[in-house]
């Protein structure tokens, strides 16, 4: 099984195309592509080249456990749980921005 993961351009989030189309934060959300679906998965990375406002498209392998989608990859494992240091700007923590209801963030 695959599903497509990228950054969103502005805020730099990682994000996961879901059912629907729509890319969101959450893996668990993410569309699961079988092998026989590559039209499907090509088609939607084509629509999301065109967009530019997902950038560094990737096709993940991914597995489920137990319900849980588990990237087969370290690298995307780590992407997914979030950042792996502090967000702090001068001392003081902060949260970056995350895409709102609309699928994006404020500028």
């Amino acid at each position: 099984m695959e599903i497509l993961t990228g950054n969103e351009l502005i805020s730099g989030a990682t994000v996961y195309l879901d059912g629907t189309g729509t890319w969101v934060e959450d893996i668990q959300a993410a569309r699961l592509f079988s092998k026989d679906e590559t039209a499907e998965r090509d088609a939607a990375l084509a629509a999301t080249k065109a967009g530019g406002r997902v950038i560094s498209l990737e096709i993940e392998e991914v597995s489920q456990d137990g319900g849980t989608i588990v990237p087969k990859r370290l690298r995307e494992r780590i992407r997914a749980a979030g950042p792996t240091a502090p967000l702090t700007l001068h001392g003081q923590a902060y949260d970056r921005q995350h895409l709102g209801d609309d699928g994006h963030v404020s500028i």
